[in-house]
Parts: C-alpha cells; sequence; structure tokens
C-alpha cells in the first residue's frame, strides 16, 4: 500500500460507516483506479464490496482489473454475482478470461451465460489458452483493419472503437480471412492522405508471435522491436489478439519473482507471501532446506574421514571456513550472472565454450586474488606453514566455483530444465564439499601428511 492510500484509509473507513454511496464516489473521484484498487486490500471484504459497488462504472471496472485475480475471487465472493455481472460484461476480454479461470466452474458456466454470445464465445476461447502461453495473456480487443479501406475509414472506426480497445497506437489490417496482413500505426494513419487505402500506407510483412508461444518469449519479441503491442496468430496466419505492454510487465515480475525465489532455493509460490499458507511456506522451503541439509552431511563425511589430517595440522582447522565460504561466495556470483544474461538473452547453451573461458580467467585471477590474501591471514596468524596450502587451495576452489556456477546453469538449460534451480545456496553446497576435498588434498600435497 503507498503512501497517499495509508494517509486516507483511516478517512475512507469514516465514510464507509457514515457516508452514502454518492459521497463515496464524490470522495474517491479524483483517485487512480490503481490507487484505490491498494486501498481496497486494507478493507475488510464487506468495506471492499461497499466501495466498489459505490463507484461510477468505468472507474468501478478499472479497479477491479487492476486488482490481483486471487482478491478479485475475494471480492466477487463478497458482491456477489449480481453485483458483479456489469462488471465482468464490461471488463477487458484477458482480464475477464483470467478471473473466469480461477472461478469454480459452475459459478463460471452461469456468467458465461448470462454475457452477450459474442463476448461469451470469446471468454471461452481466451481460457482454453495455456496460462504461460501468447494465447494465455492476449486479448482478443484490437482494431481489425482491411485492405480496401481508405484513411477516412480507418480514422472513423477508430473513432468508433477505441473506448472499448486496450490500445489503438497499432492497428491490423486483415484480408477476408482474418489472416494479418499488415500494421498502421496511428500516427501513419492521421498523416496519410484520406483516399489512400489501407493497402498502400501499412507496413509489410509485420512481426508477430503463435499463439502456443511462451510467454518468456512473447514479453523477448517485445522488448526486442520495442512494440507497444505484438499480434498473436495461429499455425495458419490467423490474427487471434495482441498481448500488450502492461500484460508483458506483468510477465516480467511473475517471471522475475520466481526465479528470485527459486534462486533463493525456495520452491515458486502460486500466491503473494501473505496470501500463503504457513503450511504451504514451510514445505515449499523445506524441500531444498533437506536437499542442502543432505550436501551439507556429505560434506561432514568427507570431513571425517580427513580427521587424521587435521590432528597432525591443527592449524588448517582456522582457514576451512575462509577456504569454504570463498568457493561458496564464488560459485554464487558467476550463477546469478550467467542466469541473469540467459534471462535477458544475452547468452543461451551454445555459448558455454565462451562463457567456460571467461570463467576460468575470472576464477584464476580471483584465486590469485584471493589467495594472497590468504596468505597475509596465514602469516599475520602466525600460521605460515599452511600458507602453501591455503593460497592454492583458494585458487583451485574459487576457480572451480566460477566454472561450476557458470556452467550448470547452462547445462539445465540444455536439458530443459529451469536453470534458476540452481539456487545460491545449491552452488554454494556443491562447492563446500569440493572445497573440503581440495583443501586436505592441497595440504597432503604440501605438508607431507
Amino acid at each position: 500500500m503507498n503512501s497517499l492510500v495509508h494517509l486516507i484509509l483511516p478517512d475512507v473507513q469514516e465514510l464507509l460507516r457514515d457516508g452514502t454511496a454518492e459521497e463515496i464516489a464524490e470522495a474517491l473521484a479524483p483517485f487512480h483506479s490503481a490507487d484505490i484498487a491498494d486501498l481496497l486490500e486494507g478493507l475488510e471484504d464487506a468495506e471492499a464490496a461497499k466501495l466498489l459497488q459505490a463507484l461510477g462504472l468505468e472507474q468501478r471496472v478499472e479497479t477491479f482489473e487492476h486488482i490481483e485475480v486471487g482478491d478479485q475471487v475475494r471480492l466477487f465472493g463478497a458482491i456477489g454475482p449480481e453485483g458483479m455481472g456489469t462488471i465482468i460484461e464490461e471488463m477487458s476480454a484477458d482480464d475477464r478470461a483470467d478471473l473466469l479461470n480461477e472461478l469454480p466452474q459452475e459459478l463460471a458456466s452461469g456468467l458465461l451465460s448470462q454475457l452477450p454470445a459474442e463476448e461469451a464465445k470469446d471468454a471461452a476461447v481466451l481460457s482454453n489458452y495455456g496460462e504461460e502461453t501468447a494465447g494465455g495473456i492476449m486479448t482478443s480487443e484490437f482494431v481489425r483493419l482491411t485492405l480496401d479501406m481508405t484513411a477516412t475509414e480507418a480514422i472513423e472506426r477508430v473513432r468508433t472503437q477505441a473506448t472499448s480497445k486496450e490500445q489503438v497506437f497499432a492497428l491490423y489490417v486483415l484480408d477476408d480471412e482474418e489472416r494479418l496482413r499488415g500494421v498502421v500505426t496511428l500516427s501513419k494513419l492521421i498523416l496519410a492522405k484520406p483516399d489512400a487505402t489501407m493497402g498502400e500506407v501499412m507496413y509489410e510483412h509485420p512481426i508477430s508471435v503463435p499463439v502456443e508461444a511462451d510467454q518468456e518469449d512473447v514479453v523477448g519479441r517485445l522488448r526486442h522491436y520495442d512494440f507497444l503491442a505484438i499480434p498473436v496468430v495461429d499455425g495458419e496466419g490467423r490474427m487471434l489478439g495482441i498481448v500488450t505492454h502492461d500484460d508483458a510487465l506483468d510477465v516480467v515480475l511473475e517471471e522475475q519473482t520466481e526465479d528470485v525465489q527459486k534462486m533463493a532455493a525456495v520452491e515458486p509460490l502460486e500466491a503473494p507471501y501473505f496470501e500463503t499458507a504457513l503450511l504451504t511456506l514451510v514445505r515449499k522451503r523445506a524441500v531444498w532446506l533437506t536437499v542442502l541439509l543432505g550436501a551439507g552431511l556429505v560434506a561432514g563425511t568427507i570431513l571425517k574421514g580427513f580427521h587424521h589430517v587435521l590432528e597432525k595440522a591443527i592449524a588448517l582447522t582456522f582457514f576451512l571456513p575462509l577456504i569454504i565460504a570463498a568457493g561458496g561466495n564464488t560459485g554464487a556470483q558467476s550463477a546469478t550472472l550467467v542466469i541473469r544474461g540467459m534471462a535477458v538473452g544475452e547468452m543461451g547453451p551454445g555459448d558455454w565454450l565462451k562463457v567456460a573461458r571467461r570463467e576460468l580467467l575470472s576464477g584464476l585471477m580471483l584465486g590469485t586474488l584471493l589467495g594472497a590474501l590468504g596468505i597475509g591471514m596465514a602469516y599475520l596468524l602466525g600460521q605460515g606453514a599452511v600458507a602453501s596450502t591455503v593460497f592454492w587451495t583458494l585458487v583451485a576452489i574459487v576457480t572451480a566455483g566460477c566454472l561450476l556456477g557458470s556452467l550448470l546453469p547452462i547445462l539445465l538449460d540444455r536439458a530443459g530444465i529451469d536453470p534458476a534451480i540452481t539456487s545460491s545456496p545449491l552452488v554454494a553446497g556443491l562447492v563446500d564439499i569440493l572445497g573440503i576435498v581440495f583443501y586436505f588434498l592441497i595440504a597432503r600435497l604440501f605438508l607431507g601428511i
């Protein structure tokens, strides 16, 4: 909740207790629908329902569309199907489909039957596409133009349809079979000669995405071409809808949240933190913690196997935490850099050799730097006898951390597995095991143990 909404919340709650619907609507008229949606989060269900119903229709629909789908379902229960009917009918096609997908089947079917035939059919079609595909995030609301339509006729169509469409900055020219033939920007349409046809002024060979394309690929296309919207077509080139920049931003937030959670060794949450049941939250964290505990057990078992080395050179124990931390932190850095690079399209599985070369050199340079510091620390602590062991172990483990942290995400991506699961804790756990092995093998070599 933003600070402005937080300040007015007490006044709104008082108004909801004592004011009329007209007074509520008048008080909230100056506020943006997104701020009113934030305000609803701080209210009880009955208060939120009363506030929403007091708003004018346009502001009511816009506010409802700014609410998370889970909260929409909750408010739906508070308002009831009759009160929600008008809102659902006026919602944008993609937002309506998302809500209907979350409602119980019987209730969703009842609402579909109340919609006009064309909108009901549209909602049913949109609901059938996969949630994380172009079809699942597109809207079917766009301005259709024809090849022989003149600029004057096209402008008139835009004028009559603009209020019911998601965007009118790009207009799409279709043939008689609904195949996408071209795109006309609003600016080019306005500047065109009145009698020029769309076939003459349109941009041919328009960029589009297939309806089954993954939502991340769609966002990548939008970013690459700097579009406000991108058309979605079926296998025969028929235009089905558009994905707009605001929906793409939602996908980016969703994907980044999921990746951050995976990289922290947490199974992705399906709902916001406070809306996730405590037991569900514990379960999603416990899975990877158990795996990492197993990695720790392996490290402990290896450490036990080298107990005789520790007994002969107790000074080695002083530097073991340093060795483990350096390797784990280096591996986590490399994994983060590579995962992010893959997410934004800077690199792919085919770049593994280039990545390996860079990380090998980075590891050697960083390892030498940290190794030199390790030597200084060894002499500072009066343990010069193990200085060489500390130096070469740091060079080896930092280099190994760089290589493992960078190549593991690429390997998983090539295998069709989300590279984000190579989380910082996981890489750190694997490098910890390597660090212990390297440390004691090098100790044996230099100390003759």
